[in-house]
């Protein structure tokens, strides 16, 4: 005869506590999410608020104080000034330029590391590793010096130069752990068709590296669309200067008119936001590429 089965009644009431524990969670983790949404968003909107007030009311009202006149003539007198979008056209130049080459060079590299076995590769690979260690503004003057003597001082070249250099070790790491990850039977296939390590890299390795692109390309991006100390001395004309350095030379000119300085503040901002509300999950993605192995 058949044994009867066992009833065991307590594992639906465990997996329904297990279920209300879960939901607890969910809202503990919910309540912490908008708190801390709350205070990264809180100077935020204090700019934009205040970016719409005019100077008298700035100097007569409390600085948390809603607007109440909207002064959007403040945007207006920015965006019909001719310098600031040489400003912006210097940064997205610089950033675009740099980005590129970064993006091309690191991959290329990060397929030798991860792929290409040849002699001393483990000591280029550490030493391109212990470049991240070496603080960047420790090369500030060496790279003065050596950007005059060039003859590239004030010129976007000079400013291209050192975002690249500095942004290659860790993009190259980057890349070099996420490409290991692609499977090795991906390239033993492109092997047999004939293909050789170039052909291999560009019609295999990069595409697949996308998200690893996608964050090696958002965040250096977002570090040179910020840098302000290497443009500053780099640089001396508005000719030639970026973002950054307008919003020191707008505080200058409106020494007074706080909410102006603030609308350029919020205008440099703006693409920063947008492209890491479109880019964060790629970011992450990338980012925690070649963290877990299996």
């Amino acid at each position: 005869m058949c044994a009867s089965p066992v009833i065991r009644p307590a594992a639906p009431v465990d997996a329904m506590a297990a279920g209300r524990r879960l939901t607890v969670g969910n809202v503990v983790i919910g309540v912490l999410a908008l708190l801390w949404l709350f205070v990264t968003a809180t100077p935020f909107l204090f700019m934009i608020f205040t970016s719409l007030k005019d100077a008298p009311e700035y100097m007569s009202s409390e600085s948390w104080a809603m607007p109440k006149h909207w002064a959007f003539e403040n945007y207006g007198m920015l965006l019909t000034n001719a310098t600031f979008y040489r400003y912006l056209f210097n940064s997205v130049l610089v950033v675009i330029v740099s980005v590129t080459v970064i993006v091309i060079v690191g991959s290329m590299a990060a397929y030798a590391f991860a792929r290409i076995e040849f002699r001393f590769a483990k000591p280029l690979f550490a030493f391109v590793v212990a470049a991240l260690i070496v603080p960047v503004h420790v090369t500030l003057v060496p790279i003065y010096l050596m950007t005059k003597h060039m003859g590239l001082y004030d010129t976007a070249a000079a400013l291209m130069g050192p975002y690249i250099a500095f942004a290659l070790p860790v993009s190259i790491f980057i890349l070099t752990e996420f490409m290991r990850q692609i499977p090795k039977e991906l390239e033993e296939a492109a092997q047999l068709d004939g293909c050789g390590p170039f052909k291999i890299f560009w019609t295999i390795f990069f595409p697949l590296s996308g998200p690893g692109l996608a964050t090696v390309a958002i965040f250096n991006g977002i570090m040179m669309w910020n840098e302000f100390i290497f443009a500053y001395v780099l640089t001396s004309t508005p000719q030639h200067r970026t973002l950054p350095l307008a919003i020191w030379d707008f505080q200058g000119q409106y020494a007074s008119n706080v909410p102006m300085t603030l609308c350029v503040v919020a205008l440099t901002s703006f693409p920063l936001v947008i492209a890491y509300a479109f880019g964060q999950e790629r970011i992450i993605k990338g980012m925690m590429a070649g963290s877990v192995k299996g």
